[in-house]
């Protein structure tokens, strides 16, 4: 389960055994919610989330969708890494909220 960022608490990943669309999963106090980043003509087109049985709390649910639309081509390639290239992923933690 490579780890890419820890924000404000939220730890964000992806599962080893992923499938597309390109997701990443946010996880805080045993709640989870996806962000699936989903494409038309090579851009990313949208950003759709998904809760996983309780999902995220909702100030915690929009701190992590802020997070993916903010980083969303930074996960890509971090997808397209660990994924395709099979590359190690070095996880960031960030400790201030966005602007």
């Amino acid at each position: 389960m490579p780890k890419l960022y820890e924000y404000l608490g939220i730890v964000l990943f992806f599962y080893s055994n992923e499938h597309e669309p390109i997701h990443v999963h946010g996880k805080y106090n045993g709640r989870e919610t996806k962000a699936e980043i989903r494409f038309w003509n090579g851009r990313i087109s949208e950003i759709l989330l998904k809760d996983k049985g309780q999902g995220l709390e909702p100030a915690k649910r929009k701190d992590f969708e802020q997070f993916v639309r903010a980083n969303a081509d930074e996960i890509v390639e971090k997808w397209v890494d660990y994924f395709i290239k099979k590359k190690p992923i070095s996880p960031k933690i960030i400790t201030r909220r966005l602007k």
